[in-house]
C-alpha cells in the first residue's frame, strides 16, 4: 500500500488542510479537533506552543523537536508524510526504542471499542484525527 497509498494520502492531506483552514475561519474555539489532539497527545513534551518545554521534558532523554520549525527546516514545505508516519507508528519496527509514543496505535486501541458496534469505519476516524492534529501543527509554523 506504500506507493499507491502514498498518492491518496497525499490527496488527503492537501483536501484536509484545504478544509481545515476554510473551517478554521468560522470555527469555534471549542470544536477545534487538531488542538484538542496536540493539548492531549503532544503538548506534554512538545509545550503547549509546539517549541518544546513541555512538563515531561526533564524526564526525556532526548528533547522533543520545535514543531513551530518544521516547514522552515524542511525547504519551507512541512513534511507531511513523514509527520504523518511519524504519529501513525505504522512504519515503526514493533521491537526497538523509540520515545515519541505511537499515537496511531493508542487511537485504534481506543477508537476498536467505540466503533465496535458503529457502522462507521474506525481506521477512517484514525485517518481523521491524525490529519486533524497535522492541520493544526501546520498552523503552528513560524512564517
Amino acid at each position: 500500500m506504500k506507493k499507491n497509498g502514498t498518492n491518496f494520502r497525499i490527496l488527503g492531506l492537501g483536501l484536509a488542510l484545504l478544509a481545515g483552514g476554510a473551517l478554521a475561519q468560522g470555527r469555534p474555539a471549542g470544536l477545534d479537533q487538531g488542538k484538542r489532539e496536540f493539548e492531549s497527545n503532544c503538548a506534554s513534551c512538545h509545550g503547549t506552543s509546539g517549541k518544546g518545554g513541555g512538563v515531561l521534558v526533564p524526564f526525556l532523554t532526548r528533547s522533543p523537536p520545535d514543531l513551530t520549525l518544521l516547514a522552515r527546516n524542511n525547504g519551507g514545505v512541512l513534511p507531511m508524510n513523514r509527520l504523518y508516519d511519524v504519529i501513525d507508528g505504522a512504519e515503526v519496527p514493533v521491537h526497538g526504542s523509540r520515545e515519541m509514543p505511537v499515537w496511531g496505535r493508542d487511537y485504534r486501541i481506543k477508537d476498536a471499542e467505540y466503533f465496535m458496534e458503529s457502522p462507521y469505519n474506525a481506521e477512517a476516524h484514525v485517518r481523521a484525527r491524525i490529519l486533524a492534529l497535522l492541520e493544526y501543527i501546520n498552523r503552528l509554523q513560524a512564517r
